[in-house]
């Protein structure tokens, strides 16, 4: 009897891809042929002595992937899953290494002990690829060992390779590839419940089981419908399902096989460099464009420029129609309330700054459009690919570029999305970039400013040059912060690439409405209550003495023989006078003169610094402050917002870019801020991070204020 340690080992892998070959060369004399239980497939087995080890190899049949419909893929499945062997060793042809990954992939997510065998090295040489080794092992979580069975090459390498998985010498991190959106829901959800069943093994893997749900796989179905808990789980099928051929025009299972695609289509062009050949596809021509190394990122910035310039032309006009709607709402409402409070909170309140909110929709809806249809196109997972390169330079990689996306929608979301990130210096530096990207809240002050200083054409310029900015501070603060505090490796990523497809209309439509329905709840709750609280603090207390004055002025207007007409401008005249005094008299204006001494270099007086305060709560609240601060004294629908801002002597357009910039850059809402903290963990480092952020804020505008002063 042998003493030797015994290491079993399955060889799996494409038909032709040199398994046999190496199967023959590892164990030479030493092999048997018989049948897998059940089934007619022959099933190669041999053995060799190896160090102090003997290792049985078994040589699996060829195919192309673990979905149980040949005969061949059944056989390769159970084997792995019932016999558990030792160590998986992927054969893969390495000139043909795109179709012979999708094998790889779906090993991944078995979560076995893999190594990846990189078989007919000699021919890669000859034909002139060149394969990063070191990358594709990041990606893949497995080690890549190059070899050569016809030449007999890198069999030792590979032998004490699995020697040192065995042992624990090397770590499988069985890295996981990321689906769709939808699809990961999905398979959370499933997995949880398959979880949660008492009768199901524990030692079962959830999450390839979920997916293999998703996939209609037969046997994993027959498996689970055994159990309690299938019906819950049928019905987390059926709501994926409806779900994905609503948004998608498609199942969970095409989803799941193109996001496969994607991701081996990915890494083929991270780490693979093939001879020049011909390329026939459409979606060759398009990539040899957009990712280009000198052409990808001025392409990028170019499609987002132009997003810009039509959010700005076609908003325009409905913008311009939601405000005089607006103006007329108020002067309907005004003659019907009677004189007074009641008048005030709704003409000046309610009306005036939930309105100066509402009438940026069109623009949001428009600019959401856009980028949902640059996302289910496929292109903006090529623009993550060109970011990459970047980022890298930064401390940061592509995965970090999800989150940050995500950040232009919502910060709160796009913090949570850190979680995908391993390391944890990676997933801190993350965080600390997102604040930095123009969340939706942010819009509507840029669509405000912009287009109450600058002609439409220029306007889109200004607000896309804002966007950029905020990607430039994100991206510093990623590498001051990985320079210094948070020093460590980036986790490789894989820019996974999916197919182009012509977005559906209901899948674009139906992702702008979700954003414009979560934008009017906003206006119609948080920034409702947000505008009655400023009202009251702009309006109380009141002075008696601007009171008596308002009374004795007045009645002088009254009694002077004057026209009619001239008496009604003077006491409109007189009331905005005494409301603008009312007005700093009041809690709010007691406050913004406090604050005024610190933001008076940017340019800001201190009705602007009460903007700033209340837009902590949610940033469209600084809109909304501006537009009920500066109504004061304004007869209802007299003018709009813009308009107002343009005449008000000490606003002008350097004021305008100025508060941009601060809007951009300082603390987000409060909501974000309590995210960051569960996301970290601690307080310390969130109010650190927001001084910071105060610092670096403060000081981009005054620098933005001053430049401007000299060329405007």
């Amino acid at each position: 009897m042998s003493t030797k340690k015994k290491i079993t080992v399955a060889l799996a892998g494409n038909p032709n891809a040199g398994k046999s070959s190496l199967f023959n060369a590892l164990t030479g004399a030493h092999q048997r042929v018989g049948n897998f239980p059940g089934v007619t497939i022959e099933k190669h087995e041999g053995y060799l002595d190896y160090r102090d080890y003997r290792i049985n190899v078994v040589d699996l049949p060829g195919t192309y992937s673990l979905t149980p419909y040949s005969p061949e893929e059944i056989v390769t499945r159970r084997f792995i899953i019932d016999e558990q062997p030792d160590v998986v060793v992927n054969v893969v042809e390495g000139t043909n290494l795109e179709r012979n990954m999708m094998l790889t992939v779906q090993l991944m997510e078995m979560e076995v002990d893999l190594l990846v065998a990189l078989n007919m090295m000699d021919e890669v040489e000859e034909k002139g690829f060149k394969i990063d080794i070191d990358q594709l092992e990041l990606l893949l979580g497995s080690h890549i060992v190059p070899t050569s069975a016809r030449q007999r090459k890198g069999l030792d390498d590979l032998l004490d390779h699995i020697i040192r998985v065995v042992d624990g010498r090397i770590e499988i991190k069985k890295n996981k590839i990321s689906f769709s959106l939808e699809v990961e829901k999905a398979i959370d959800k499933i997995a949880d419940l398959l979880c949660h069943e008492p009768e199901l093994d524990e030692a079962a893997n959830h999450r390839w089981m979920a997916i293999k749900l998703l996939e209609n796989d037969r046997e994993i179905y027959s498996q689970v419908q055994k159990y309690p808990v299938w019906v819950k789980i049928e019905l987390a099928l059926q709501e994926a399902i409806t779900e994905c051929e609503f948004l998608h025009g498609t199942d969970p299972e095409a989803l799941i096989t193109e996001d496969r695609h994607a991701f081996v289509r990915g890494a083929m062009q991270e780490c693979v460099r093939k001879p020049k050949a011909a390329r026939a596809t459409v979606s060759d021509y398009i990539d040899s464009v957009v990712l280009n190394r000198a052409l990808g990122l001025p392409v990028f910035f170019l499609v987002v420029w132009a997003i810009f310039q039509l959010t700005f032309t076609l908003g325009a006009p409905l913008m311009e129609a939601l405000d005089y709607s607006f103006g007329l709402l108020s002067d309907t409402v005004a003659p019907h309330l009677p004189a007074g409070i009641i008048r005030s909170i709704f003409v000046e309140g309610v009306i005036s700054g939930v309105g100066s909110v509402v009438v940026f929709l069109p623009n949001i809806v428009l600019l959401f459009m856009g980028l949902s249809f640059l996302e289910a196109s496929g292109y903006m997972a090529r623009a993550a690919f060109v970011i990459d390169k970047v980022m890298h330079r930064f401390g940061l990689h592509g995965k970090s570029f999800i989150p940050m996306i995500t950040g232009f929608g919502c910060s709160i979301p796009a913090i949570m999305a850190t979680r995908t990130l391993k390391s944890r210096s990676d997933r801190l530096a993350t965080i600390m970039t997102i604040p930095f990207m123009s969340c939706g809240a942010k819009l509507p002050v840029y669509v405000l400013l912009a287009g109450a200083f600058f002609p439409p054409t220029m306007a889109a310029n200004v607000m896309f040059a804002i966007y950029f900015l905020g990607i430039i501070m994100g991206l510093w603060t990623a590498w001051l912060l990985k320079s210094t505090v948070l020093k460590s490796d980036s986790e490789p990523f894989v820019m996974e690439l999916p197919p182009y497809r012509w977005p559906t209309f209901s899948s674009v439509i139906f992702q702008s409405k979700m954003k414009a329905v979560m934008y009017l709840k906003k206006a119609g709750t948080l920034i409702l209550g947000a505008v009655i609280l400023i009202w009251v603090a702009s309006n109380y207390p009141r002075s008696a003495e601007l009171d008596a004055q308002l009374a004795r002025e007045s009645a002088k207007i009254e009694a002077s023989a004057v026209a009619s007409e001239i008496k009604a401008e003077q006491l409109q005249k007189l009331e905005a006078k005494i409301e603008a005094g009312q007005l700093e008299y009041s809690f709010a204006g007691r406050s913004g003169k406090l604050l005024e001494p610190l933001i008076r270099p940017l340019g800001f007086d201190w009705r602007i610094g009460i903007s700033l305060v209340t837009g902590l709560a949610a940033k469209e609240v600084v809109v909304s402050t501006l537009g009920t601060i500066f109504s004061i004294g304004h007869a209802a629908g007299e003018t709009s917002l813009s308009e107002i801002l343009r005449s008000e002597p000490g606003f002008s357009r350097a004021t305008a870019l100025s508060l941009m910039v601060f809007v951009l850059l300082y603390i987000p809402c409060v909501a974000a801020v309590g995210v960051m903290k569960k996301e970290i963990g601690a307080w310390k480092p969130v109010l650190l991070y927001s001084a910071y952020v105060l610092a670096v804020a403060w000081v981009a505008s005054f620098i933005t204020y001053h430049l401007a002063l000299l060329f405007t």
